[in-house]
């Protein structure tokens, strides 16, 4: 009967431990933080294929997102799926896109400025131009000519981003806080 009851008692504390667990990971995971695995090479040089992230999906409920921000968000056409780009141009801005030159034009820059791109080692020669709404972001791949980005679809809606690249862990060699920021 005793034996009974300790595996009784061990059950119990097991399901304890299990539901104090959930309590504690849910919430990080729904609103705080998350794990996110680049796939492709659109990001190349910064992020490789199968790089290991965590998105911190608290700052932008606090704060906007910055232009050049590495950020993953839902793509617009197909919400299920997830990307990861760069912030480049923000809400309320106009992107012109000529001779793999960004230029952007907004209140503060009536005639425009061309964007330092350090991070880039592939242009890729697609022109473009959009003007953003108040919600949006154009967003780019840093290697520019394998992505699907704002140059092909369009912005990215505000509610569509998840969060920004916080923490990269794998590969152990190139772990790195706040990867890929030019900021």
């Amino acid at each position: 009967m005793e034996q009974i009851k300790n595996k009784w008692q061990s059950f119990l504390e097991l399901v304890r431990f299990a539901v104090i667990a959930l309590i504690i990971v849910i919430p990080i995971r729904l609103f705080i933080a998350e794990p996110f695995i680049v796939s492709g090479l659109s990001m190349a040089p910064t992020f490789q294929n199968g790089d290991y992230l965590i998105v911190d999906k608290l700052s932008y409920k606090l704060s906007s997102p910055q232009r050049n921000d590495v950020v993953v968000f839902r793509y617009p056409n197909n919400p299920t799926k997830f990307f990861i780009k760069r912030i480049i141009g923000l809400p309320n801005e106009t992107v012109d896109i000529k001779n793999n030159e960004v230029t952007i034009t907004n209140e503060e820059n009536k005639d425009g400025f061309k964007l330092d791109q350090p991070f880039i080692k592939n242009f890729g020669g697609i022109d473009a131009h959009l003007e953003l709404k108040s919600d949006e972001y154009f967003v780019l791949g840093d290697n520019r000519g394998a992505s699907s980005d704002s140059r092909y679809w369009g912005a990215v809606k505000k509610n569509l981003l998840s969060g920004k690249a916080f923490l990269r862990l794998l590969p152990i060699n190139k772990i790195d806080i706040l990867p890929g920021n030019y900021n």
